[in-house]
């Protein structure tokens, strides 16, 4: 039956829509942190759908909130009063720590994204955005023009001029023997050298982790320290919280605030996690800069009550149970099991990450150079013994991926890890 989908799958969907493993898998249902397929293996899920199930999969208060909501309405348009949408975007508005705020629902990160360089650039009448090597932002025209990683990049057309900063990776490139004050010193020097070679930018888009380039990040208060230096030309500040939103990183609610010294964002998106599954983007920002636009502009089903049902329920799940606390604890245990793995295995470069949000590089022995090949052995050996994570990379770097659900227990974690060691040790 797999085999016959595959062909399928083959003859009608586009090349470039990447499968996961030598013999993809159909993942059929799923419930808590664990996933089944077809043939009815039952998998311990470290990915989550692409760090979209936040929460577990079927979490009965979000199952029940889209039934009850789908037995009502499942969508109006925004053209109407919408009690859901509302209701959520008043909690995301009190908890973005973003003055004055707007939020506007999207379907998508890319959407939410691609919002956010309208508002931006209109706002600062610049099509001029700096943002971040290695970066990710989306698939869509604009979005692909300002993300930094090759690999999803497929033209090089762009609406936008965008400039790349130094900065997204801390242990590779030209700064990363640097301490981290220095680190952040060097980057900051060369922010300043690009703005005084270009036109004023509207914007600086930037993940506090990047997320397919691998979870890769600069030192805490690298963005506050570039933020001090945009605002002394009023270019904006636009936190992308898509893969780092909702207390994954554990330490904070959103990535931003590692880098909040110098305040918060000026915009900030935010997709995957908030809908637990459900196809829910968004964005926050500042009145004056939400509201600058002089024409309509909607998303059709962007805030439909179904989804706006299930973000309202997933979100109260999250903050009731503490999961950004959970992130943390049970996050950190994780990381320190993978990092003494990781000294006994030749491949494993790094293991970085924070909370739930966790990266492990892998290189061919005794040097730098990515080592694909050997990640995708992992992969295959880690599902073999009953895991699912991902991969991602940039510029010469590949890396395992790990983001299970926000719900995950310490001994769900402890089982990952050895699995994780064992498929390690088989490279």
């Amino acid at each position: 039956m797999t085999k016959d989908l595959l062909g399928r799958h083959r003859a009608v969907l586009p090349d470039w829509l990447a499968l996961y493993y030598e013999e993809p898998l159909e993942i059929t249902h799923g419930e808590g942190r664990h996933v089944w397929d077809a043939e009815g293996n039952r998998y311990l899920d470290f990915f989550g759908g692409i760090l979209t199930t936040m929460t577990a999969h079927a979490l009965p208060e979000v199952t029940k909130a889209v039934s009850e909501q789908a037995g009502r309405i499942i969508h109006s348009s925004t053209l109407y009063l919408n009690r859901p949408m509302v209701e959520l975007a008043e909690r995301i508005a009190q908890l973005s720590g973003i003055p004055d705020a707007r939020v506007f629902f999207t379907t998508s990160g890319t959407e939410a994204n691609d919002t956010a360089l309208l508002l931006a650039t209109t706002y600062r009448r610049s099509n001029t955005i700096l943002a971040m090597r290695n970066s990710y932002h989306g698939r869509s025209f604009s979005a692909v023009g300002i993300t930094g990683n090759r690999g999803w990049s497929p033209t090089s057309l762009s609406p936008l001029q965008t400039l790349y900063v130094h900065g997204g990776v801390r242990t590779r490139g030209p700064y990363a023997h640097l301490s981290d004050d220095d680190f952040i010193a060097a980057c900051v020097d060369d922010l300043r050298d690009i703005l005084g070679h270009t036109r004023p930018p509207a914007a600086l888009i930037a993940e506090p982790i990047q997320g397919v380039g691998g979870f890769t990040s600069g030192p805490d208060g690298l963005y506050a320290a570039f933020r001090e230096v945009l605002a002394e030309q009023g270019i904006l500040w636009i936190a992308d919280e898509v893969q780092t939103g909702w207390g994954r990183t554990g330490d904070h609610f959103w990535g931003w605030q590692a880098h909040g010294q110098s305040g918060p964002p000026d915009i900030l998106t935010f997709a995957k996690g908030i809908g637990n599954g459900m196809s829910i983007g968004g964005v926050v920002a500042r009145a004056d800069i939400m509201n600058c636009l002089d024409s309509n502009s909607i998303s059709t089903f962007g805030g439909t009550q179904i989804t706006m049902a299930a973000g309202l329920a997933n979100l109260s799940y999250l903050l009731e149970h503490d999961l950004q606390g959970n992130a943390r604890r049970v996050g950190g245990l994780l990381l320190e099991r993978l990092r003494a793995v990781a000294t006994q295995v030749p491949h494993v470069r790094e293991v970085r990450g924070r909370g739930l949000m966790l990266g492990v590089e892998i290189t061919r022995p005794g040097t730098d150079e990515a080592d694909p090949a050997a990640a995708s052995a992992v992969l295959e050996a880690a599902r073999e013994g009953g895991l699912l994570i991902g991969k991602g990379g940039g510029h010469n770097t590949t890396s395992l991926r790990i983001a299970p659900p926000l719900s995950l227990t310490v001994a769900e974690a402890e089982e990952g890890a050895a699995i994780l060691d064992s498929a390690l040790r088989s490279i």
